[in-house]
């Protein structure tokens, strides 16, 4: 059967994440490895009264009944509104809404990438993101905004450029920021290249420190007056916020790469769920405001602990990220070392498990890097599995 698959299906791998968490069963393992939101923290009854309503005589007939492609039109109605608060002007025809943004991700390769065409991503970049786009059989070129690679220098490789990838807000993996100059950058450089950019905005609503950056789509909003002149993507979802489970999660873009989406959409499930929808806009009416604030203060406290417990137990020569927001600490090992040997040694010898760093590289380099997840630990489970993870490094 294998000879009859498409050529596609050859670049496509199980992710590592969840091969990982596949391991995490076993009794007493402190897992830094999925970046999860803690469910203690879900919205659970907000939901369960949500749900009750839409199954109620009222709205059953709409909650399970088929819905238009576009998304529930209350839940657009709320996020144009949202979106105006972060700077990002846009109607309910600008946005879509999708089964997670795992899903808008993999819209924008089919749209986007035909074979050896280029995409330009982070060094290292979101492994989801990556899986996504490889199924269109791109390549993919490291994205520089730091002033190091001019256009021209862009341009001399093969394959047209189709779009710059990034998640701006506290990255995937490495929980950085882009600031406000180098995102005008990558747009000037988009300008330039006549690409799209991408904007994963995944983790935008979770800072903790600092003060707010506009996102892509705002500034290049504020550039040309009007989102129908943009060549920006946004990519939201309430994954990190609200419930991963109900995939919800949104694109905001020109009507005309929506209608393009919205085919897309048709064509692969119809819509998302209509209960999920309805579910999600009556959440985040009712307690969004008041549920991100608790978010970023345990959170806050959790990133915190992990930053004293690396800087406590970690031996010399290890370094790592100071996320402002987000759920990542990006940490790099000293040359020669490998994240993936490591973890093999850390679950048999202390039951600590954590994401080696080469599969968020394209090229499959960074063998000596780990992506710390804070975001499912309390604080004295962090300082003990950091502790015992020293204790492996010093071995």
């Amino acid at each position: 059967m294998d000879q009859l698959f498409a050529t596609r299906a050859s670049r496509m791998k199980a992710s590592e994440i969840r091969e990982l968490l596949k391991l995490l069963d076993q009794p007493g393992i402190i897992s830094f490895a999925g970046g999860i939101p803690d469910p203690a923290l879900f919205p659970a009854s907000e939901f369960a009264q949500a749900f009750q309503l839409a199954l109620g005589p009222k709205y059953q007939s709409q909650a399970l009944q088929y819905s238009v492609s576009e998304g529930y039109v209350p839940l657009r109605q709320w996020l144009a509104d949202h979106m105006k608060q972060i700077g990002v002007s846009c109607g309910i025809d600008n946005i879509l809404i999708t089964s997670g943004s795992q899903q808008a991700l993999d819209y924008l390769g089919k749209l986007f990438l035909s074979p050896s065409d280029t995409a330009l991503v982070g060094w290292p970049t979101y492994l989801g993101a990556l899986a996504a786009f490889n199924a269109y059989e791109p390549r993919f070129d490291r994205l520089s905004i730091n002033g190091n690679r001019r256009a021209a220098e862009y341009r001399a490789g093969t394959g047209d450029i189709k779009f710059a990838y990034l998640s701006p807000d506290f990255a995937n993996p490495t929980g950085e920021t882009v600031d406000l100059r180098s995102r005008e950058a990558l747009l000037n450089l988009a300008e330039e290249l006549d690409c799209a950019v991408i904007e994963d905005g995944a983790y935008q609503a979770l800072r903790y420190d600092g003060d707010p950056i506009p996102p892509i789509l705002a500034l290049e909003i504020s550039r040309k007056q009007s989102i129908e002149k943009c060549r920006t993507i946004y990519c939201g979802s309430f994954s990190k916020t609200l419930s991963p489970g109900l995939r919800v999660g949104w694109v905001v873009a020109a009507k005309p790469v929506i209608s393009q989406l919205v085919l897309m959409k048709q064509a692969a499930d119809l819509h998302s769920a209509t209960i999920n929808q309805m579910a999600v806009h009556r959440v985040a009416e009712a307690c969004f405001e008041t549920h991100i604030p608790m978010l970023r203060q345990v959170y806050r406290s959790r990133r915190d602990a992990m930053l004293a417990a690396l800087d406590q137990f970690m031996p010399e020569g290890v370094q790592w990220t100071k996320p402002e927001g987000g759920m990542f600490v990006w940490v790099t090992l000293p040359k020669g070392m490998d994240g993936s040997t490591l973890l093999l040694r850390a679950l048999a010898t202390v039951k600590v498990a954590f994401v080696p760093g080469q599969a968020f590289f394209p090229d499959e380099t960074g063998a000596n890097n780990l992506r710390l997840s804070f975001s499912n630990s309390d604080e004295k489970t962090i300082q003990e599995g950091i502790q015992r993870l020293g204790e492996v490094l010093r071995m």
